[in-house]
């Protein structure tokens, strides 16, 4: 038996954002699940298999998981927690936070842009333990929109939606 196989390699860059806030950790990351609902990956997978219909569906997630800034987490790596078995006594967590009503915006356009969406954000106290990093990278310019307009404005989109998130958790702007 033969199988086809190919490989393309496209190189793209990504623009990195990073916040620094004089909060702490504990009321930097406070301030964001205020903002944010609360879900799971197995939570959605249980409510896309169930029999309800593509209203319904939306319908429950928005009253299910969406908090008050259109986002939910999906999920919470303590990196803090094994740091420190390396002599890193730091306090650091990836969130992965999202929308499948937002990723759908962008995905169908293109199925390649599930790969960004969700979002994800490292916050990381400050070594000096006096405030708080935020890093994410805009969902827009991981993308491969070129030619793709609707893509690239559900994408823009998702890049403001994400600032509203860090200006209303952390008052930044841009």
């Amino acid at each position: 038996m033969t199988v086809g196989t190919s490989v393309t390699k496209r190189p793209f860059q990504g623009e990195r954002i990073v916040i620094h806030t004089s909060l702490g950790f504990d009321a930097t990351c406070e301030s964001f699940r205020r903002l944010l609902g609360d879900s799971s990956f197995p939570d959605l997978a249980e409510l896309s298999r169930s029999p309800i219909t593509q209203a319904e569906f939306e319908n429950q997630v928005q009253a299910r998981f969406v908090g008050e800034s259109g986002f939910m987490l999906f999920a919470e790596f303590d990196h803090g927690a094994w740091l420190a078995k390396f002599g890193l006594e730091r306090r650091s967590v990836r969130w992965i936070f999202g929308n499948p009503l937002i990723a759908i915006t962008m995905i169908q356009y293109d199925v390649t842009a599930g790969l960004f969406a969700p979002v994800e954000m490292l916050i990381t106290e400050d070594t000096d333990h006096a405030g708080t990093t935020v890093v994410y990278v805009r969902p827009s310019s991981l993308m491969v929109i070129e030619d793709n307009p609707p893509l690239l404005s559900a994408a823009r989109a998702l890049d403001a939606k994400c600032e509203t998130l860090m200006a209303r958790a952390l008052g930044v702007e841009g």
